[in-house]
């Protein structure tokens, strides 16, 4: 009896009951939301208001309730499998996820005419939701030994290349068009998205090749002024890389996908070399390659144009500038109205317009919660991202062999970069791009990448720690 007490004890103390915790209160979040969101369209309802029988609180509560559930599954498998992963990082990302299937499910009614409105978005959004955590616990049982990537990276270099190849296909026979051709492929009804795994395979990539030959490439063997370059074979491999980032900017035309390829090489590169030279010559290279380009492509040109364009004073904007407002910067206008709209507290969810604000599910989406959360909510939202880099780079410091270090730096900087890029463009502090925000954008492969990445870095911190403490 005092062994099975024991034992009783035991199984408790290992208990994750910090993640157990951490999930009570994006629970209670979702809740009141969702429940926020079904009243007020309740109240535009007569029929609803003059019959509360037929009030759809609970009805309308079930996709959330399920998403706990599918979450709650997701804390018992970490328990019994991977009790020592990390256990902040699952709540934050169940914080992000059930906030964009909350949204989704509010603007998917609304959307204009012009594009026609999807009643089931915020179903399709769980549906991406659910897939995503069970391929993200998929990854954590298939990555036993995560060293095992290192052994395969030039595969991992192939694949980077032949995701992209469709693209750069599709951006040759459309290239004097002179437009985005947005690297996003067809397969009848479904829309895959080809960057979203690529930037998996680039971390990959990066990551084993940085732990072979981040010694040769922080000494050097050649000089060139002040500069030490490594040997052509070693070198090679990396051009090869930033070749796909200048056929994503050049051929593909896809501005984002540039940039955070290009930002990832800086990001890897110097945290394993530590040089700060490889990353001014590259950010020079970068600004040489960035000026040909705005030089060449008009997509280019009205992407920063759209940056430099300044509507606040409309009273006074001239014929051309104000057909300029209205058209190519309407998009990232009308999301800086909906932002200014929000106000400190915001509209309140449901109460706000805007899906006025073109792509407002996916490109714009970070302003559809400015308006409505206020930027209180904003600035939390920002909080919960920042948690999650903090967590990342966490597991990364705290990896016992270089290459998870590396790996857990990429995917992690992934993460922080495409946050960045796509906030900074819905801003109008940086060019719009199509880079969807992680797990808060509609975006079914979008959705499922990230959960590679939070199922890879799960799994580092597991293996860490039993490394470190043992298995109990």
């Amino acid at each position: 009896m005092a062994q099975m007490a024991q034992q009783t004890s035991g199984v408790l103390r290992r208990y994750r009951w910090k993640e157990l915790g951490l999930l009570v209160l994006p629970g209670l979040i979702l809740l009141l939301l969702m429940s926020q969101l079904l009243i007020i369209r309740s109240s535009n309802d007569t029929t609803t208001v003059n019959n509360l029988r037929n009030f759809p609180i609970l009805d309308g509560l079930i996709p959330i309730l399920g998403f706990i559930a599918a979450v709650l599954v997701a804390h018992i498998i970490l328990n019994v499998f991977f009790r020592k992963a990390d256990q902040v990082l699952l709540p934050l990302v169940a914080l992000l996820s059930g906030l964009g299937v909350v949204m989704m499910t509010r603007l998917g009614p609304d959307i204009p005419p012009r594009v026609g409105p999807i009643p089931d978005l915020g179903s399709k959004q769980l549906l991406w939701v659910l897939l995503g955590l069970a391929i993200c616990l998929g990854t954590m049982f298939i990555l036993r030994n995560i060293t095992w990537l290192s052994r395969y990276k030039y595969t991992w270099l192939l694949f980077c290349f032949a995701v992209l190849l469709p693209s750069v296909i599709q951006g040759i026979l459309t290239f004097k068009s002179g437009a985005p051709s947005r690297d996003v492929l067809g397969f009848g009804p479904l829309k895959l998205q080809p960057s979203e795994f690529l930037k998996i395979g680039v971390a990959i990539f990066f990551a084993g090749y940085l732990n072979d030959n981040r010694d040769i490439l922080a000494e050097g063997s050649y000089r060139v002024g002040p500069l030490r370059l490594p040997p052509l074979r070693q070198l090679g491999p990396m051009l090869f890389m930033l070749g796909i980032g200048l056929l994503s900017f050049l051929v593909v035309r896809e501005l984002g996908l540039a940039m955070l390829v290009y930002s990832l090489f800086l990001c890897m590169t110097y945290v394993a070399t530590g040089k700060k030279s490889y990353v001014l010559v590259s950010l020079l290279a970068f600004v040489l390659l960035a000026s040909i380009g705005y030089a060449l492509l008009p997509y280019v040109q009205n992407r920063f144009a759209t940056v430099a364009f300044n509507p606040a004073d409309w009273t006074h904007l001239t014929p051309k500038e104000d057909a300029f407002a209205t058209d190519q910067g309407l998009q990232v206008y009308q999301g800086l109205i909906n932002v200014s709209s929000g106000g400190i507290l915001g509209s309140g969810l449901g109460l706000g317009y805007p899906v006025r604000t073109p792509v407002i599910d996916s490109d714009m989406a970070f302003t559809a919660y400015a308006e409505e959360f206020g930027l209180v909510g904003l600035f939390a939202i920002i909080g919960i991202y920042l948690l999650i880099v903090h967590r990342g780079f966490r597991i990364a410091a705290e990896a016992s062999d270089t290459f998870s270090k590396l790996l857990a730096t990429g995917l992690t900087s992934i993460f922080a970069l495409q946050t960045l890029i796509i906030t900074a463009g819905d801003l109008k502090l940086l060019p719009l791009t199509g880079i969807p925000l992680p797990y808060l954008s509609n975006g079914g492969n979008a959705i499922l990448a990230n959960f590679i990445i939070v199922g890879i870095l799960l799994r580092i911190s597991h293996n860490t720690a039993v490394e470190r403490d043992g298995p109990y």
